[in-house]
């Protein structure tokens, strides 16, 4: 089993040539949906019985209960739970081209998804690897709420070369998620805790005191080696109400820890002055500019 270390270097990913591309995702059945799909298949059965009686008889003639038989079966009656299960919320995942892995459009109910990337490991400067696809998510209505009155009157260019803005995003109450999707098959939890040692470590050194130790000892320490991360994991780094940054694996919540200097160094490593995916960071923030204008 070979694993990622530390010592690898880092390189920058190139910006997808193909930008996004998206794709319908599966859902689970609800109960309307097997509803629908009982009465779909009870229609059919009784239509493939109305033809075979139909052949048996004289095409010719007209058998009223035949013919009651499927109007009630294409009557607007029967028909209209499947129109509105053909219209109920598609919500389109996102794709990240190379890797396969797909982001959902939407989290916690109204973080929306605003641009995709990939974190690449260079093993001894020969051969990239690529670790894991990530998804920068915000919630919209806070970035409004909190930023829409000071800048909503920029123009997208203005706000994408304001120093203020982008500060005001990394430093404020706003809500948001980074998810990680593991695509590295052979990636250990003990390398995302020594990788994270040294990214995180160097933000907190240059946002706030040369000795964090402690601080960043608690938060590599919720990636215990229980943690099993086979391709596919989920890692969701988010910032809560009152910059409290939570971390889930797979869904369940590893801890908490609430500090704005380490809230911000997390998402200084996505959208940051040299985040890891360039490509990514110039997508949230172009997206993130159009939001501001939608009522401008």
């Amino acid at each position: 089993m070979v694993s990622l270390r530390f010592p690898f270097l880092f390189s920058q990913p190139r910006k997808h040539p193909n930008g996004i591309s998206r794709a319908v995702t599966s859902r689970p059945f609800s109960a309307t949906t097997t509803t629908v799909a009982c009465a779909v298949a009870a229609g059919a059965a009784a239509f493939a019985g109305i033809a075979a009686t139909r052949n048996s008889k004289n095409p010719k003639q007209d058998n009223p209960f035949i013919q009651n038989a499927l109007s009630l079966l294409f009557s607007d009656h029967l028909l209209a739970p499947w129109a509105s299960l053909s219209l109920a919320d598609p919500s389109p995942s996102v794709v990240e081209t190379k890797t396969g892995a797909a982001f959902p459009s939407v989290v916690f109910e109204s973080r929306r998804l605003l641009g995709i990337g990939l974190r690449k490991k260079s093993i001894l400067g020969l051969k990239n690897i690529d670790v894991y696809a990530f998804g920068v998510y915000v919630d919209v209505d806070e970035v409004r709420k909190i930023l829409g009155e000071k800048y909503g009157k920029l123009s997208v260019s203005e706000l994408k070369e304001s120093k203020e803005f982008k500060e005001d995003l990394m430093g404020g109450d706003i809500g948001m998620t980074v998810r990680l999707q593991i695509v590295y098959s052979k990636l250990s939890i003990r390398s995302v805790r020594s990788a994270f040692e040294e990214s995180v470590g160097s933000r907190l050194q240059i946002f706030g005191e040369p000795n964090n130790k402690e601080l960043l000892q608690r938060f590599t320490s919720q990636f215990k080696d229980e943690y099993k991360i086979p391709r596919g994991s989920v890692i969701e780094l988010s910032r809560e109400r009152g910059h409290v940054l939570r971390t889930t694996i797979d869904g369940k919540e590893a801890g908490s820890i609430q500090s704005k200097l380490l809230c911000r160094s997390i998402l200084d490593l996505y959208i940051g002055a040299d985040p890891f995916d360039k490509g990514a960071k110039e997508d949230v923030e172009s997206k993130l500019a159009s939001l501001l204008q939608v009522d401008h």
